[in-house]
């Protein structure tokens, strides 16, 4: 398949620029690969599509607040730093990006906070908008990381064009996020409540949490039309042992294994053993998953509508079908259906 196939006219009032007023009160679309249907249910409907023994894998990463404004030295120029991944606690060096990075020069300082007590050094230059920043700071490690917290704010997406709100700090968070690292939400998980959760539990349903840390790598759309020549970004993936018992348990008993999130879906296919079942991982992952692709573990999955020429629309229809996903999208759009991060859901059977 080329990147055309992905290609598909969305209209922008689709984009979501908020989120549902409760978690689980999002429209879901249910597609059933085997009948070739396509249902309109309500997000809570979900419950009914789970038993005993059945397993949803969750991603348990925890957005961190990226999005840093400072001043550059001496002009004062307004600078908007995302901060992206740390290489070196010791040395406070992280991986960011810079806007507008024209102005962002190797050996310049920029200052953050009202009283100037975060300073940065650029100490290299990655890519046109990447570089790499020291961050000076009289502190203990500990106590720098807490005003990172301070002075970030919650990376939501770039195509939502209003400022940032309290709630998005609560609601760009999925409910069971645990291990910090993410600089984006494994958006599917956002529509699960802590009632809806529940229920499932008391129906017998299972969770198995892995653990990957999304990167903006993930949303950077594919240039390239030869799809077997796009390269992903690495993104940090960590799968225990608990969960792989979980999960492989589940896939002896023919139970439903159902990946929440293309990022679930990433991490498991990122681990499979010669036998199809689920190994332990500790490392980095940058699977780029396009059809054809034989998915070995999950046998459904939740996930949100996505843009043209996105890896993860790719990842949906080597999982869907391409024809079947056309056709899910077609009538999303028609329905008006809510696209994107704060958008609605799709659960393929």
């Amino acid at each position: 398949m080329k990147l055309s196939h992905f290609q598909f006219n969305l209209p922008k009032e689709l984009l979501a620029e908020f989120p549902a007023e409760n978690r689980d009160e999002s429209r879901l679309m249910v597609i059933d690969r085997q009948k070739q249907t396509i249902e309109h249910k309500m997000f809570k409907d979900v419950i009914n599509y789970f038993d005993d023994g059945d397993v949803l894998i969750l991603n348990n990463t925890k957005v961190f607040p990226a999005r840093l404004y400072g001043n550059k030295e001496k002009t004062g120029a307004r600078i908007e730093v995302f901060l992206l991944r740390e290489l070196n606690s010791e040395q406070r060096l992280w991986d960011v990006l810079v806007d507008p990075a024209r102005k962002i020069r190797i050996g310049n300082k920029l200052y953050f906070g009202d009283d100037d007590s975060l300073v940065a050094e650029v100490i290299d230059n990655t890519t046109s908008r990447g570089r790499t920043l020291r961050f000076l700071y009289d502190g203990s490690y500990e106590e720098f990381r807490n005003k990172l917290t301070e002075l970030g704010e919650t990376p939501i997406p770039k195509y939502i064009n209003r400022e940032v709100t309290a709630e998005d700090a609560e609601r760009y968070q999925t409910i069971y996020a645990k291990e910090e690292g993410a600089v984006a939400a494994p958006t599917a998980g956002l529509h699960f409540s802590k009632h809806l959760l529940k229920k499932l539990e008391i129906k017998g349903v299972n969770f198995a949490e892995v653990t990957l840390h999304v990167g903006l790598g993930t949303f950077n759309p594919v240039e390239v039309e030869d799809l077997s020549k796009h390269k992903m970004d690495s993104e940090e993936l960590i799968i225990k042992q608990e969960a792989c018992d979980i999960v492989n348990t589940a896939k002896a008993n023919k139970k439903r294994i159902c990946a929440v999130g293309t990022t679930s879906m990433r991490a498991i296919e990122s681990s499979v053993s010669s036998q199809n079942t689920l190994n332990p991982y500790e490392g980095w992952t940058n699977k780029f998953i396009f059809p054809p692709h034989d998915f070995s573990i999950a046998n459904c999955m939740i996930t949100n509508f996505h843009t043209p020429k996105s890896t993860l629309l790719m990842m949906i229809s080597a999982f869907c079908g391409h024809d079947l996903m056309k056709r899910a999208y077609e009538e999303a759009i028609k329905e008006e259906y809510k696209f994107y991060s704060y958008g609605d859901a799709m659960l393929i059977l």
